[in-house]
């Protein structure tokens, strides 16, 4: 059950975000709805690929695939005004569906007895796939290279889960409402990794 909540919320969230980009770059109704859904999907792509699920079991998802479709389309009739107001937001969309996916990715990794770095890895690749995928297809650079600190802690819940620490559905809950305040302060307080710069 704590898996399915976890896909549910991950798939949500990143289906609003990709929308809110799509209308952000000015995208028509046929992009925004392709954004959308290739963000709420491609982090289960990702996902599959990553921990060895069968990739057919994205599309066995109905329900989900009608809960995005529901988001999608919602963002997309949102007033202009709305959308500049709401912009902030994108931001907190895209935190639940890194946090979402980067516990489910440790969780399987942990399931299968994989190592403490292996468990990071799932972790941090899962939780940033769909993200990274919406910015390659909006044309931006993927956040998880260079923005406020993101990807470091999907890799925070691959630590806590690969570690032990995490254990029960409470706990799974109230680490991803923890990686999304964390997230989300990192914003606004544009924290950032060392950068190396050439110029």
């Amino acid at each position: 059950m704590t898996w399915d909540i976890l896909n549910i919320i991950g798939t949500i969230a990143f289906a609003i975000s990709g929308a809110f980009i799509a209308r952000e770059e000015d995208y028509d109704l046929l992009g925004v709805y392709v954004l959308g859904f290739t963000t709420a999907f491609g982090g289960g792509l990702v996902r599959n690929l990553l921990i060895g699920l069968p990739i057919e079991n994205i599309w066995k998802q109905e329900n989900i695939f009608e809960i995005a479709f529901l988001g999608i389309t919602i963002v997309f009739f949102l007033p202009n005004i709305w959308i500049g107001r709401l912009k902030k937001w994108v931001v907190f969309f895209d935190a639940i569906g890194l946090a979402a996916f980067a516990i489910q990715g440790a969780n399987y990794a942990v399931s299968i007895e994989a190592p403490l770095i292996v468990v990071i890895m799932a972790a941090t690749m899962t939780g940033a796939g769909g993200g990274m995928i919406r910015d390659i297809f909006a044309g931006r650079k993927p956040m998880i290279f260079h923005s406020e600190i993101y990807a470091l802690w999907a890799a925070f819940a691959g630590i806590a889960i690969g570690l032990g620490a995490i254990r029960g559905p409470y706990a799974t809950f109230f680490l991803l409402i923890v990686i999304v305040f964390l997230r989300m302060i990192s914003v606004y307080f544009n924290w950032n990794l060392p950068h190396k710069h050439t110029k």
